[in-house]
């Protein structure tokens, strides 16, 4: 009977320390799956993050790298559009002048074949400024002629007083030409605004120059009319005349000539 005792005592026991523990190993178990769960979540999380952050870092620098290369663009079409702008006028002023300079011929599934006219823009000038010329030279000579047969008078300029050899010249060419005609022979032969020219080029209007009586560079000036002949008021008690060149009286006296008629020169 004691020993049936002790048993069922230690049943009793074991059966009380069973059921208090087992629902605080229960509760221990689940403490543990929970801090388990958390860590794991925690861990996910930051993974998450790891994964997120540089992606949106990637995004970032490809948003960033896209702005730039939107602007770079836009400045390269805006460089573009103006270098294509400028070269468009640069290509319509060369084809202006090469439509003016060439004369081209179409072929058939070839290039056209394109050869430099005759009559360029600089030709074109050329004959403007020669019309200029010959125009202005014709209304010198037109005046001169109009004066042969008036006496000779020192120091003269007009028609209804006279004229001296350089106040001739001076009345002929005062209108025609921008700078100021001088009053001596010896002025106009070392004008800056004429241009020397030769003996055997001399052109309708061009001023020669004699030294008669050994004074200075010049001392008579005359216009040449052409022909070798030339136009002058040639001393007091004669007339203007128109003299030949050839002389031999004008060919010992002969010192130059000079041209006054230029094309900057024409008013």
């Amino acid at each position: 009977m004691a020993r049936i005792k002790h048993a069922s005592i230690t049943l009793c026991a074991l059966l009380f320390t069973t059921l208090s523990f087992t629902p605080l190993a229960g509760a221990s178990e689940q403490a543990r799956a929970s801090a388990v769960q958390k860590s794991h979540l925690a861990k996910n999380d930051e993974r998450k993050k790891k994964a997120t952050t540089p992606k949106i870092a990637k995004k970032n620098s490809r948003s960033t790298a896209g702005t730039k290369k939107t602007s770079a663009k836009k400045r390269a079409t805006s460089r573009s559009k103006t270098t294509q702008h400028a070269t468009g006028r640069t290509k319509s002023s060369l084809d202006l002048t090469a439509a003016r300079t060439l004369e081209c011929t179409p072929r058939k599934g070839k290039r056209p074949h394109c050869v430099r006219s005759k009559s360029t823009q600089p030709a074109t000038l050329a004959d403007a400024h020669k019309s200029r010329i010959a125009r202005a030279q014709k209304n010198a000579i037109s005046r001169l002629m109009n004066q042969i047969g008036k006496p000779y008078r020192w120091g003269g300029t007009s028609p209804s007083t006279g004229f001296d050899c350089s106040g001739l010249v001076y009345y002929a060419y005062k209108d025609i030409v921008k700078f100021r005609i001088p009053r001596t022979a010896n002025e106009m032969y070392h004008l800056r605004d004429a241009a020397p020219v030769n003996v055997a080029e001399l052109e309708s209007g061009d001023l020669v120059f004699f030294r008669t009586r050994g004074r200075g560079s010049a001392d008579h000036v005359g216009v040449y009319v052409g022909n070798g002949k030339f136009i002058q008021s040639p001393r007091s008690g004669q007339d203007i005349q128109v003299t030949s060149l050839s002389e031999d009286y004008w060919q010992r006296h002969y010192v130059g000539a000079r041209r006054v008629v230029t094309p900057k020169n024409i008013r």
